[in-house]
């Protein structure tokens, strides 16, 4: 078939929008370009890379009228790392962005023109916010590489630092990356399966200074053991736990199933919000631990509890949000699909003294039914799904039992819009929408939702 713009095509245009990757969006006779790099109120000059039936990709050659928002990115490795999509936008400009995507979507697909969307709840220093890294590692020409994966690859970008991850991961990545060749230690080749240290994996606590390095290796053998713990060790005294995770098969899956403690205890703790956490090496936490709090906040602002509610917490994961929930309610209960999550939840509400807590381990849509089964009724139902948003069961679930209030935290806006749209349907009213920004120099937003049953 033939379109109007052609592969290798040199054109020239006005950039209209960007899309949820970052990508700066043209149009050429009405057919639209996704141009990297590019952002709204640019003109650019770019080559036309690829071309589809609905779309097409080109690369920026040129900025010829550049936007006010555009900045020079501190970073030496962006764009080509795929980690951050927009560092070229000013601070100001990517939370407008991001509150525009969250307004866009609540129209488009959620059909909700009138619902309120606030400006998005940012951060004062937008920087080094990341207490986890999982950083991969590979020999390349004799040497060992790391970093991060080149944009749209599986081709690692050799790199001594990361803007947005703690300075103990950049340590920590420096550290092995130099030592792993003196020590005769290989990395993993990924088309070959050979070799055997795959990942590091890096968890900082904020609150407490611990730090944990999870070594992920393609084989449970650890040749020269004792040295790696002691090179980890003599960069970084505030490291408290060492572990060794097993991955032996070839898969982009960074952990495997066998975790082997090499040093201390296992697990590092934090603090939000006055609650503490312990967090071991496969838990589910929250990347960035100073807007946690702020979205967690807002989700117990929206629950509006005094004292005398049940509250449910679907996508409990360790008990995050369950423990800031218990805080004001009469009880709260929590069901998460991985059995070592719940363990950990019921450890964490132990620790921090909560007796109004119940966690249970299943898929919400079969146990919630059971909980009203056993006479237990909820008031307010939290949900906080992974990306892909609630799982069909479970919305109708709650259309079967209709809690009096939704609080629904999630990180993407298009499933949040879908979601919404069906509870609408199904006689809830959505009363406001606050967007918190989790994730600075990226394109993704993280949004907390108010609904009322009506």
């Amino acid at each position: 078939m033939t379109y109007a713009v052609q592969q290798n095509d040199r054109l020239t245009a006005e950039i209209i929008d960007l899309t949820h990757d970052g990508a700066g969006v043209a149009k050429i006779g009405g057919y639209p370009l996704f141009i990297p790099g590019a952002l709204p109120g640019e003109t650019v000059e770019f080559k036309v890379t690829k071309t589809l039936k609905k779309y097409g990709f080109g690369k920026l050659l040129n900025v010829l009228e550049a936007s006010e928002s555009r900045v020079e990115p501190p970073c030496p490795v962006f764009p080509e790392c795929g980690g951050c999509q927009i560092q070229h936008l000013s601070y100001d400009g990517q939370l407008e962005r991001k509150r525009k995507m969250v307004r866009d979507v609540m129209d488009r697909i959620a059909k909700l023109p009138d619902v309120p969307v606030h400006p998005v709840k940012g951060m004062e220093h937008p920087w080094r916010y990341r207490n986890k890294s999982q950083i991969p590692y590979a020999e390349r020409d004799g040497k060992v590489v790391a970093g991060f994966f080149r944009s749209g690859t599986h081709s690692i970008m050799d790199t001594e630092t990361c803007l947005i991850q703690s300075t103990e991961a950049d340590v920590v990545m420096r550290t092995i990356k130099h030592g792993l060749h003196e020590l005769g230690i290989k990395a993993y080749d990924e088309h070959k399966d050979k070799g055997f240290l795959r990942h590091v994996v890096i968890r900082t606590g904020k609150a407490s200074g611990e730090t944990m390095v999870v070594l992920v290796t393609r084989k449970r053998k650890f040749p020269q053991r004792d040295a790696v713990v002691s090179l980890i060790q003599g960069v970084l005294p505030d490291v408290t736990s060492i572990i060794q995770n097993v991955n032996d098969r070839k898969t982009n899956v960074i952990m495997g199933d066998e975790t082997i403690p090499l040093y201390g205890p296992g697990v590092i703790t934090d603090e939000i919000g006055g609650i503490r956490f312990e967090i071991s090496a496969r838990s589910f936490y929250q990347i960035n631990p100073d807007q946690t709090e702020v979205l967690y906040s807002q989700a117990l602002e929206y629950a509006n509890l005094t004292g005398d509610e049940s509250v449910i917490d679907a996508y409990c994961g360790i008990g995050t949000i369950s423990l800031f929930l218990a805080k004001k309610a009469k009880e709260v209960y929590g069901v998460e699909i991985v059995p070592q999550a719940i363990e950990d939840a019921k450890r964490n509400a132990e620790v921090n003294g909560f007796a109004n807590t119940h966690f249970e381990a299943g898929a919400a849509e079969d146990v919630i039914p059971r909980w009203y089964k056993d006479g237990k009724r909820f008031d307010v139902l939290v949900v906080d799904p992974p990306r892909k948003g609630c799982d069909e069961h479970l919305l109708r679930t709650i259309l079967d039992y209709r809690p009096k209030r939704i609080v629904y935290v999630s990180c993407n806006p298009a499933t949040l819009a879908r979601d919404l749209r069906i509870l609408e349907d199904g006689g809830y009213r959505t009363k406001e929408v606050q967007p918190v920004d989790m994730f600075p120099q990226s394109s993704h937003v993280e949004a907390v939702t108010w609904l009322e049953l009506n």
